[in-house]
């Protein structure tokens, strides 16, 4: 227990949603991936085996607090709104800066084509984020290897870079096609 007074917890944050807010920011976890050069497999080898392991390691009942407090802002407060659509963007920002810094390099690019970062990053991660989220199974480094792999071979086929889609579908907040 804190031993901080109700009273004075709301002084300073006015509602249960930027409290929320303010205490899952605090505990997002760092994406910590070295910056080592490579081929672009071994780069997003790295990336998604770092992000599978604090996917992994995250207690799943916080998680799914942080996840559900993220997706939705209960009430009118315009506080409260701008305290979830700020953590919604800081957690957007945290992990696919990473994904960004690595899919938009000119020469991953040449090889891959014109990569819709938004559209990699629901490939990629995806499938960690089920797999947990389900309790079918835990990604591994293997499974991330298989993962990279896949999504490789689905830019190349025939050997030439697929063009990326402008009109997934997906509901993007924060993200307006390629970055």
């Amino acid at each position: 227990m804190s031993k901080v007074a109700r009273a004075t917890l709301y002084r300073h944050f006015g509602g249960t949603a930027q409290l929320l807010a303010a205490s899952f920011e605090r505990l997002l976890p760092r994406v910590e991936v070295s910056t080592a050069s490579g081929s672009v497999r071994d780069q997003l080898i790295a990336l998604l085996t770092a992000q599978a392991d604090l996917i992994d390691q995250a207690p799943l009942n916080i998680t799914t607090l942080a996840w559900l407090s993220i997706g939705s802002v209960g009430g009118s407060d315009p506080a409260d709104s701008a305290a979830i659509t700020s953590l919604r963007s800081r957690v957007i920002e945290e992990y696919r800066q990473p994904f960004d810094r690595i899919l938009t390099q000119p020469d991953v690019r040449a090889q891959l084509g014109n990569v819709d970062t938004t559209f990699a990053i629901v490939q990629l991660l995806g499938p960690v984020v089920f797999a947990r989220l389900t309790g079918l199974c835990t990604v591994d480094h293997d499974g991330c290897v298989q993962l990279v792999d896949d999504f490789l071979a689905a830019r190349k086929q025939g050997g030439e870079p697929i063009p990326a889609e402008s009109s997934h579908g997906l509901n993007r907040p924060g993200a307006g096609g390629s970055r």
